[in-house]
C-alpha cells in the first residue's frame, strides 16, 4: 500500500486491473487487488464434489428423458435438478473416494402413472431382451392402453445406455428389444417407465435387475 502524490492513477477511485485506488482521510491511498486466501478442501467438500461429478456424468446421455421423467417432480428446479438432487441423494453408494452407482435405487422418472403390471424380462436370442407385462392397470393410479412404455439398458462394463424407440405401448403387452451386438455376454441394468399420451403423466420408473445379455 502507499499514497499518491501525482502521476496517472492519482486520484483513482475503484479497480484497474489488478490496482485498487481509493481516498482515506484526504489522501489517495493505492494498493494491490486482495486475493483470495488459497485453502484446501475439507475431505467431506471432496466427497460432495465427487458425488456430484459421477451423478451428473452418469445421466448426462438420458438427460432428454430426465427432462420428461422429473417435469413435475418440484416446482422450485428443473427437471435435470430434481432428478441429480434425487438419486445424489439416494442413489450413491460407497466411502470416498470409491463411490460408485446404487443401481437398484436408481430413478430415472418420478410420478403416479400406472407402471406396467406382471413386468417379465428374457433373454431367448443373442444381444436381446424380450419384456413382457399384462394389460392389468391399477384402479388406483391412471393409466390407458395408449401410454408410451420406455425401457432403458445401461451396460456398466462398455458406460454405454441403450433407450427403447419411442411408438411401445402399452396396449401391445410384449416388445423385444435389440441391443448392440457388442452387449453379448455382459450384464445390463434394466429399468422401464410408461408416459401418457400426451407425455404429461409419468410413472415412477422400476428397476428390472442386473440381467446377463445371450
Amino acid at each position: 500500500m502507499g499514497f499518491l502524490l501525482g502521476g496517472p492513477y492519482y486520484h483513482l477511485k475503484g479497480r484497474t486491473g489488478n490496482n485498487v485506488g481509493r481516498i482515506v482521510r484526504g489522501k489517495n491511498v493505492f494498493s494491490m487487488r486482495p486475493h483470495r486466501a488459497e485453502r484446501a478442501f475439507s475431505e467431506a467438500e471432496l466427497s460432495v464434489h465427487m458425488k456430484l461429478g459421477l451423478v451428473t456424468g452418469w445421466l448426462s446421455d438420458v438427460s432428454s428423458f430426465l427432462k420428461l421423467g422429473f417435469e413435475r417432480e418440484d416446482k422450485k428446479m428443473t427437471a435435470w435438478n430434481a432428478a441429480v438432487k434425487f438419486n445424489l441423494d439416494n442413489a450413491i453408494t460407497g466411502v470416498y473416494p470409491n463411490f460408485t452407482i446404487d443401481y437398484p435405487k436408481v430413478l430415472f422418472s418420478k410420478g403416479k402413472r400406472a407402471p406396467l403390471s406382471d413386468l417379465a424380462v428374457a433373454t431367448t436370442e443373442e444381444a436381446q431382451l424380450d419384456f413382457s407385462w399384462t394389460a392389468t392397470i391399477d384402479v388406483l393410479q391412471p393409466g390407458a392402453p395408449d401410454d408410451e412404455v420406455v425401457i432403458i439398458i445401461y451396460n456398466p462394463l462398455k458406460q454405454k445406455f441403450v433407450i427403447s424407440p419411442a411408438g411401445i405401448l402399452r396396449s401391445a403387452l410384449s416388445y423385444d428389444m435389440a441391443l448392440p451386438p457388442a452387449f453379448s455376454g455382459d450384464n445390463v441394468e434394466v429399468y422401464t417407465s410408461v408416459l401418457s399420451a400426451d407425455e404429461k403423466e409419468v410413472s415412477t420408473s422400476v428397476y428390472l435387475g442386473s440381467v446377463e445379455v445371450m
